[in-house]
């Protein structure tokens, strides 16, 4: 069956062959492997110039078919159903189209299917079928075609590492811009819709409200019809279970970076820090059953032996579940600032008479200080933005308050919350979610541009 899949999978084998094609071609036109000196280039380039000839042009055209050609079909489909149908509204005509796109799928969920709309499926997959072998017969010829060029271009002479690293360049410019774009577009979906929420909820209000509870009533003479979107608490209780987190990822990661890079053997380092770094590959979902299951009930019954009423989800106990699963975070990062000061400045140290504890805290530390504070700020934005132990351990409570015993809720709990459901796209509910991401992005940028700063700043003065 000739399907995208297919044909995309036949341009790479195609590729694959003229790769194998034109490195066996670059070494015959010479007289074998031993006169390989006399060719510009390794033969493995041509093998690869061979190759792109082959690709390129036959994915463009891949490529276009697969962004379009839904569009195209689509609309021949349209421009041939009946008059009947043809005369509809344009919002009853994208409902018969999208009944059509559902029997094509096989996704159609209706009792009974008219007769015009199954015509309709009909014609469209005979489109679709007719239009993947077009397009199968154009990607073979393009790809012949390109073959037939790059297998002419092949002599002693030609330069194939310069066109094969230039090929390789544009295709990296192209990723960049890419990530670039998509950051771009990303960061403008948010702000529009934030934006339109802004429109409802004065900023002010969101900004320094100290009231959240989003849920709108159905009806508008019932209590708390309006809402109230305060941001304050929200983000009070992230930066507290933030706060519980570093205070245990902070000191635990940094010493274990310490006591690995400069006091234990090679053999316990080689054991230890992958131990470590598996905490770092636990799904977040075990890690807030943990916090639920045993960290939660702990905290509890200490409360209460000790007379003190601490919550059954409490900011103390997802804060320090998260802090532990930071800990390989900033160890990691710690571990690496420490390992890249150089060896003359601790024999040095040494040399002046220094004993080891001494060399650590006085020239190993301040030397990768900048280092271990770009990890430390970049666990804090790994830690804002953890959802799942405080949807399970923290609970959903927006509470304005700075004990870590109660129940408090963070951003990307709320954004969660918000979005969860049938909601209509345009209520300030909904719309909340998407101003608390903005600030939230606002926030991480901060930190991630503080990070970099200090990285880049100090990490030049010790070089």
């Amino acid at each position: 069956m000739i399907s995208l899949p297919n044909i995309l999978l036949a341009i790479f084998i195609l590729s694959g062959i003229s790769f194998f094609f034109g490195r066996k071609h670059s070494l015959a036109i010479v007289g074998g492997t031993k006169r390989a000196q006399e060719l510009h280039s390794r033969p493995t380039y041509y093998g690869w110039l061979l190759a792109l000839w082959c690709f390129i042009p036959a994915f463009i055209i891949f490529a276009a078919w697969g962004l379009f050609n839904d569009t195209i079909i689509t609309s021949i489909v349209v421009r041939d159903l009946p008059a009947s149908l043809q005369s509809l509204p344009s919002s009853r005509l994208e409902l018969i189209i999208n009944d059509i796109h559902n029997v094509v799928s096989g996704s159609f969920m209706g009792a009974d299917k008219h007769p015009d709309i199954v015509a309709a499926a009909e014609h469209y997959k005979n489109l679709q079928s007719l239009g993947n072998i077009a397009m199968a017969v154009a990607v073979l010829c393009v790809a012949a075609g390109g073959l037939f060029i790059g297998y002419r271009k092949i002599v002693p002479e030609y330069r194939a590492r310069n066109d094969v690293e230039h090929v390789l360049k544009i295709v990296l410019i192209i990723c960049s811009t890419l990530a670039i774009f998509t950051t771009i577009g990303i960061v403008l979906s948010v702000l529009f819709e934030a934006i339109r929420f802004f429109h409802k909820v004065p900023l002010t209000d969101f900004l320094f409200g100290l009231d959240w509870s989003p849920q709108m009533a159905i009806r508008a003479d019932q209590v708390g019809s309006s809402g109230a979107f305060g941001a304050i608490p929200v983000f009070a209780g992230t930066m507290l279970i933030s706060a519980i987190a570093m205070f245990v990822a902070v000191p635990v990661g940094l010493m274990s970076a310490i006591y690995l890079s400069e006091y234990s053997d090679k053999k316990v380092r080689a054991v230890v820090k992958p131990v470590m770094e598996i905490l770092a590959g636990v799904p977040t979902v075990v890690y807030g059953f943990f916090a639920a299951l045993v960290v939660a009930p702990m905290f509890r019954g200490l409360g209460e032996a000790m007379g003190m009423d601490i919550a059954s989800e409490s900011a103390i106990a997802a804060g320090s579940v998260m802090g532990i699963m930071i800990i390989p975070f900033v160890s990691s990062l710690s571990d690496d600032a420490i390992n890249a000061v150089p060896q003359s400045l601790r024999e040095g140290s040494y040399g002046l008479g220094a004993t080891k504890s001494e060399t650590v805290r006085k020239v190993v530390l301040p030397a990768a200080l900048p280092g271990i504070v770009g990890g430390i700020l970049l666990a804090v934005s790994r830690a804002i933005g953890e959802t799942m132990i405080v949807v399970m351990a923290a609970g959903l409570s927006a509470n304005l308050t700075a004990n870590p015993f109660q129940a408090v809720t963070t951003v990307t709990v709320q954004i969660v919350t918000l979005l969860i459901g049938d909601q209509e796209f345009d209520s300030p509910k909904t719309l909340a979610a998407f101003a608390l991401g903005l600030v939230l992005f606002i926030i991480t940028l901060v930190l991630n541009v503080i990070a970099l700063y200090v990285v880049r700043k100090y990490r030049e003065q010790y070089e």
